[in-house]
């Protein structure tokens, strides 16, 4: 592919991807295909000559298609929103053409500074203490991730290290394999599986933390786990706190559970994957207060702030905690400039190396919509989901099972478990809208998600009408 056909195939994809977005409610939103549906149909080896463009488009719609999810139709409703938006497809574009690897400032000095004043951008648009700011003369600062999970790690990693360096620096004679045998994390019973899975790779010990009625930590209960955990001879070091589970979107309580950790010298993350970036809402904003006790902030712009992913951004206080854990220096990646204070090299901030220039989405999506423009995109997605919720009020057969926040319902059909599992699998079989469940409690709950951009009344209207279709349906059939 030459200039002028790549000018040509460009402008086809981009009205392509026009049409499949404008088009994508008409699509069944999940895919009705078996597993290894694929396999047969390509060939079983890569082509040995060139093979004509048009064909691999065709084979788009004939192979690809049909084993779409569709995460932006508007009757996408499971799991959590993942962001889209036009000006990060534009910005991904360029990402994709210039092409750098951004690990170090000499790599591509615009990749790194933009990604600094980007954190900078947001944190300030979240309203984070000043201690998160990099500005120019700031110690803390912010790091695009990949994802969320990629934030926990990097922080329990960081804690771990900060823990053996201090404990050693007043007892030398311990061994490092002796304090990590003793060290300790904690995080909600409701936090997201990544936490518990960072703390196999980081190799320590993981324990819940039992929630509350409305499925958020309390500080009593984590303090009272501390004081058995430290009279067992075990060393409390890393807290993990979630504002706005997977299953419900709960809220710890950061301002109780931010002074403990502080006073036991535990490092406190917290994790606001999805909710985050309500934050930059002035009615949402309260629910961060307890932000100025913790060491690291990270949520996912990818999710609710239409910036496509991958884009998770993540705050600490101190760079030096994060970059002190896994600074490396090999001769070829060092540059004059490495020690300046004015910039950083982020591959010290991730697992990586090598890192795409993803703050140009953020560049675009900020300029292109406004502080305002995404705050109406964040409270458009809030006002859905209460749409929603008082549809499922009005219906004396449902139930409402976790306090309406943000974007997420939590509901079920009033009964057994098996009623509404057996309510999901026609929803999916149907495939008109896509849920996932969550149990809370013991019970057996649907999650319905506003997601797609794209989303409206009049599709909430039509979700809710098939949905009570099916049950209507379903509990017919029970009788007989």
């Amino acid at each position: 592919m030459d200039t002028a056909e790549f000018r040509r195939r460009g402008k086809e994809m981009v009205d392509y991807v026009a049409d499949y977005l404008e088009n994508i409610e008409q699509r069944p939103v999940y895919p009705d295909v078996e597993p290894g549906y694929l396999r047969s149909l390509i060939p079983t080896d890569a082509p040995l000559e060139p093979e004509k463009y048009d064909d691999i488009i065709t084979d788009v719609e004939r192979v690809i298609m049909p084993g779409i999810t569709h995460w932006h139709s508007p009757y996408f409703y499971a799991y959590f929103s993942a962001a889209s938006s036009y000006p990060a497809m534009l910005a991904d574009m360029l990402c994709s053409a210039i092409g750098c690897i951004g690990f170090s400032w000499a790599a591509s000095p615009a990749c790194t500074e933009l990604e600094t004043v980007m954190l900078d951008w947001l944190g300030k648009m979240l309203k984070l203490p000043e201690e998160f700011i990099a500005g120019t003369e700031g110690h803390g600062g912010g790091v695009i991730q990949g994802t969320a999970s990629e934030a926990t790690l990097m922080s329990m990693l960081a804690a771990r290290c900060k823990a053996v360096r201090c404990i050693q620096a007043s007892n030398p004679e311990k061994s490092e394999a002796e304090i990590l045998s003793k060290l300790v994390a904690y995080t909600s019973e409701q936090a997201h599986s990544s936490v518990e899975r960072a703390s196999l790779i980081a190799g320590v010990i993981m324990k819940k933390v039992p929630t509350d009625n409305s499925y958020a930590v309390e500080g009593a209960m984590l303090k009272k786990m501390l004081e058995q955990d430290k009279a067992a001879g075990l060393i409390p070091f890393y807290f993990c706190a979630t504002l706005g589970t997977t299953p419900s979107c709960a809220f710890d309580h950061t301002t109780e559970l931010g002074p403990i950790c502080n006073e036991e010298n535990m490092w406190m993350h917290i994790d606001a994957a999805y909710a985050g970036s309500a934050f930059i809402c002035p009615e949402f904003r309260p629910l961060l207060n307890g932000i100025e006790f913790a060491d690291s902030f990270n949520f996912n712009p990818h999710k609710w702030l239409l910036v496509n992913f991958d884009c998770s951004t993540m705050w600490v206080k101190k760079r030096e905690a994060i970059i002190g854990a896994f600074k490396m220096e090999p001769l070829y990646l060092k540059h004059e400039n490495q020690e300046s204070g004015l910039i950083t090299d982020y591959r010290h901030w991730q697992i990586p190396l090598g890192r795409r220039f993803r703050s140009l989405k953020m560049w675009f999506v900020f300029r292109m919509y406004g502080l305002q423009g995404l705050q109406d995109h964040i409270r458009k997605q809030v006002t859905l989901a209460k749409e929603f919720e008082c549809l499922v009020q009005a219906d004396n057969r449902f139930e409402i099972c976790a306090k309406v926040i943000m974007g997420l319902v939590c509901f079920r059909l009033k009964g057994s478990n098996g009623l509404s599992e057996l309510l999901l699998k026609r929803i999916t079989k149907s495939r008109e809208i896509h849920l996932v469940p969550c149990q809370l409690s013991g019970r057996f709950v649907l999650r319905f998600a506003i997601c797609a951009r794209s989303t409206d009344s009049r599709h909430i209207q039509h979700a809710w009408q098939h949905i009570a279709k099916l049950t209507t349906e379903l509990l017919l059939e029970s009788k007989h």
